[in-house]
């Protein structure tokens, strides 16, 4: 049973360097739209009896994620015999639990969707939470973007390292990179009343003299980055930097991160970078994703991609 590997639009820069890295190359897809913008993907090579892979990360706008709902329902009609859809940034996973009233769960509306349309298996990165793996009932590969980070950081030779979490909901993601380095732990706690707004912010541990490394799975705007990063500078701290699998970037990011204290802030390529900055160092996730998809089609375990955190 052969390995057939598709990319949607949005993705292709990060599914051509997996194919490449897997040694399979990347199946032909051609676009067809409508004047009013309406697509229709057609998968150009026969699927029929094959395992076939669908890279597509749903990050902003929504065709994106409908495009990959159409490569799914394509392939399955064409007789694959599974379609495993790769998404190495799960969209929408910021909005995993009804917080306050009348708001949609639509970590759970995606995950809805992506079963519905006739997927085999989820496999992506970092999710916002982990829980989100249970809104599928289908397998969910869920990799660590710490395989990529710890060997970077490692590369660094820092005396002094300690981590830290922007905020009290990353601790457990900050906890294990501090275990696995046998370093201490920092928490920046803040308080916000709306998306995108600290209202206040305060540290929680000691950072005086430290090498420290704020630890998060994706960064949107930067604010809470860079002002955990400003915190950590006044409480004492010799550097600052961070690492976020997801770079989102939007809105006044890179104005926010080249104005900050930070040293650099490491993210992947699970979302193509909008523009540039001297400060931002992007690492691959491609070697990691083909490990995986060869492991998933050789029915082996996937075990050993995970860092003992």
């Amino acid at each position: 049973m052969a390995v057939k590997i598709f990319s949607g639009r949005a993705t292709a820069y990060l599914a051509d360097k997996i194919a490449n890295a897997y040694g399979e190359p990347l199946g032909e897809v051609i676009y067809q739209q409508f004047s009013d913008g309406e697509m229709s993907p057609f998968i150009a090579t026969s699927v029929r009896g094959h395992e076939v892979f669908l890279i597509q990360s749903t990050f902003p706008p929504s065709d994106n994620l409908m495009e990959l709902l159409l490569m799914v329902d394509a392939c399955r009609r064409a007789s694959a015999k599974s379609v495993n859809v790769v998404i190495p940034y799960f969209g929408y996973a910021r909005q995993d639990r009804k917080d306050k009233p009348r708001v949609a769960i639509a970590a759970k509306l995606h995950a809805n969707l992506i079963s519905a349309a006739g997927a085999s298996r989820i496999m992506t990165c970092d999710l916002h939470a982990d829980q989100i793996q249970g809104f599928f009932d289908i397998p969910v590969d869920h990799l660590d973007g710490a395989y990529i980070f710890v060997p970077y950081l490692k590369s660094l030779g820092l005396d002094n390292i300690m981590f830290a979490s922007p905020d009290v909901g990353g601790i457990k993601r900050a906890r294990s990179f501090a275990k696995f380095f046998d370093a201490e732990l920092a928490v920046c706690d803040k308080h916000r009343k709306e998306a995108n707004k600290i209202e206040s912010m305060r540290l929680i541990g000691e950072v005086d003299g430290k090498d420290v490394i704020l630890v998060d799975d994706l960064v949107d705007t930067a604010g809470t980055i860079c002002k955990a990063a400003s915190l950590l500078k006044e409480k004492g701290a010799r550097s600052v930097r961070a690492v976020c699998t997801h770079g989102v970037l939007s809105g006044k990011a890179y104005d926010n991160i080249n104005n900050s204290v930070l040293e650099e802030i490491v993210v992947t390529d699970t979302i193509p970078l909008k523009g540039d900055s001297s400060k931002i160092k992007v690492l691959t996730v491609s070697n990691l994703f083909a490990k995986a998809i060869r492991k998933i089609h050789d029915n082996e375990s996937i075990s050993s991609l995970f860092m003992k955190l």
